[in-house]
């Protein structure tokens, strides 16, 4: 799972972004609107945990920004306002949960897995395609039964390809959503296709069909066409 996180409380978002980086999410961050218009043009997230009150604007203002540009993400409202009214405005705008602070980080993190089965996996914990069997609680992987050693950046890479079955994955693409932020720090892009060798060669090693094809000049594909 892959996240933006808009507060301007530095102290929080802190909190939020290490908590949830030790549960293995990718949790991109800014405190104000101008900065997270500039991010959701250029990234795609699973989940915008929004606060309201922000110092250049309301959180609401961005929620249509977010329908506008991140085409399945959900919304997650996280505010000290705990008006009736505040809530049924995020949700009549587009928001798909609300949390009033103070909250466990806990609760934010089973707030934002739910979302992301409803969304993503269809509301389960486990994504099935054909001779491939990925269970996202326990981070398992089979193929055609036989359990795959994959590292953490595979698993997510996997899971990446399998929610975005039949699109065209440019590198770029690939490296902001399992690297975030720290794509910056990158040198170049290379280490895309290691990864990608090695996935493939696992699945391949346990009797799978590799669905992963390479699009030169652009990127990758799983392609569910292959038989």
């Amino acid at each position: 799972m892959k996240i933006l996180l808009i507060e301007d409380q530095l102290e929080l978002l802190d909190s939020i972004r290490e908590f949830l980086a030790s549960e293995g999410i990718a949790c991109e961050c800014c405190d104000n609107c101008f900065d997270a218009q500039d991010k959701l043009l250029v990234n795609n997230y699973d989940c915008i945990v929004l606060d309201i009150m922000l110092p250049d604007g309301s959180g609401l203002e961005l929620i249509d920004f977010v329908k506008k540009t991140q085409e399945n993400s959900n919304i997650l409202i996280i505010s000290a306002k705990n008006s009736l009214k505040d809530k049924l405005d995020g949700l009549e705008l587009g928001a798909d949960d609300y949390l009033t602070k103070p909250f466990h980080l806990a609760e934010l993190h089973a707030r934002l897995k739910a979302l992301y089965r409803r969304n993503q996996l269809g509301g389960n914990d486990q994504l099935v395609f054909r001779d491939i069997q990925v269970h996202t609680e326990k981070m398992e992987v089979r193929v055609r039964q036989r359990p795959l050693d994959l590292t953490k950046k595979e698993f997510d890479l996997l899971l990446f390809f399998l929610t975005n079955k039949d699109r065209v994955l440019s590198r770029q693409a690939i490296v902001n959503h399992l690297w975030g932020d720290f794509t910056d720090d990158l040198a170049n892009f290379d280490f895309v296709y290691q990864h990608i060798k090695n996935l493939r060669k696992k699945i391949c090693q346990a009797g799978g069909v590799d669905y992963i094809e390479t699009v030169y000049g652009i990127g990758y594909k799983f392609n569910t066409a292959k038989e």
